[in-house]
């Protein structure tokens, strides 16, 4: 029973880096997408999406039939439920990278915004924390996940940096607002990604030490504060 559970579970982890893999491609794909303004590498980001969602739908059907079954011990039945979660959030990480290759499709119908703003340096930290949340997942390193986890703020300043020079841009360029927006919502997307990397690391961490490391640090904002709270009024 033991050895059919291990094989039962190391088919759902080839499943899951499988999606994985595939998740990372349309990211990528996205990303370049939006750097080249390329239509067509945006629009098989957007047809790959069915595809992501099919796997998640397997892949949970395997895990609930894995639980359901047989009786995993206490590390393994915690490694099931990560992977569940890490599905759902691959999947939202798909959708953000489909919503990102809609915007070039609008920003492509348009003449290139200038000045340029700095996405691609938000998109590298977004992968990386991707690739990085899924490589502790592969190697089972819980220090590789936490290390994920605080990036997260570096994803976050370069998200509200952007924020500020494109709702400038829009406030001082009205013609400029449609171009504008379409980045700003390619940037809030590659924040969500960096966020749903996060989630991972928290889900391999759990899976790896039993403990639930989630909501367990303040907001950036919040810690920002930590030294020179506002003083009331």
């Amino acid at each position: 029973m033991t050895r059919y559970v291990d094989q039962s579970l190391e088919q759902v982890r080839t499943a899951l880096l499988e999606m994985a893999g595939r998740v990372e491609e349309m990211i990528a794909d996205a990303n370049r997408a939006l750097a080249e303004r390329d239509s067509t590498l945006a629009e098989s980001v957007i047809l790959a999406d069915p595809l992501i969602d099919a796997m998640e739908k397997r892949i949970d059907e395997d895990c609930l039939l894995l639980l359901a079954l047989q009786e995993p011990k206490a590390i393994d039945f915690r490694c099931i439920i990560a992977i569940q979660k890490i599905v759902g959030e691959l999947e939202r990480m798909g959708d953000s990278a489909v919503n990102i290759a809609q915007g070039v499709l609008q920003l492509n119908a348009e003449s290139p915004l200038e000045p340029r703003v700095d996405l691609p340096s938000l998109a590298e930290i977004a992968r990386g924390m991707v690739r990085e949340s899924l490589d502790s997942f592969v190697r089972k390193d819980a220090a590789l996940a936490r290390s994920v986890c605080e990036r997260d703020d570096d994803a976050d300043a370069v998200y509200h940096r952007l924020f500020g020079e494109l709702v400038g841009m829009m406030r001082s360029s009205p013609g400029k607002v449609d171009r504008a927006l379409h980045l700003l919502l390619a940037a809030r997307n590659l924040e969500r990604i960096a966020d749903h990397a996060t989630n991972v690391a928290e889900d391999v961490i759990f899976y790896l030490e039993a403990e639930d490391v989630r909501h367990s640090r303040p907001p950036s904002a919040i810690r920002a504060l930590g030294a020179n709270p506002p003083r009331p009024s």
